[in-house]
């Protein structure tokens, strides 16, 4: 089963502290090793975006910064993984770390399965 673990903050938090950059290295070249991590990375600012919005049949471009956003993605993973279960381990794992490295940081890593063509096959 695929996930896809999408870390959400505020965007003014600032850059991370090196040893949790450090510390998400490590974890990411265990998850590689492993084979159980597909992908990732950490997003810029919203001031260096775009939106590409369609909306009442218009398709507008929107250059950042977002000054509605309250909360922001920072940042993504994927996984290979045999459960839901194994998905919530790895998210509690990394969230750890944040709380361990760079304290009073608060955010959440949202934990969502990831559909494939098989799952929009028609059934036989």
């Amino acid at each position: 089963m695929k996930f896809m673990m999408i870390v959400k903050h505020a965007e003014k938090q600032g850059l991370p502290p090196k040893e949790l950059m450090d510390a998400i290295t490590i974890l990411a070249e265990e998850d590689t090793k492993k084979g159980t991590m597909l992908g990732n990375g950490g997003l810029a600012p919203t001031a260096q975006g775009a939106r590409v919005r369609l909306s009442r049949g218009k398709v507008t471009v929107i250059d950042g910064p977002f000054t509605e956003a309250k909360e922001i993605i920072g940042g993504y993973a994927q996984f290979e993984l045999k459960s839901k279960q194994e998905a919530i381990e790895g998210a509690v794992r990394f969230m750890e770390l944040h709380k361990k490295y760079w304290p009073g940081w608060e955010g959440e890593t949202e934990v969502r399965q990831m559909f494939g063509p098989e799952d929009f096959a028609p059934k036989r």
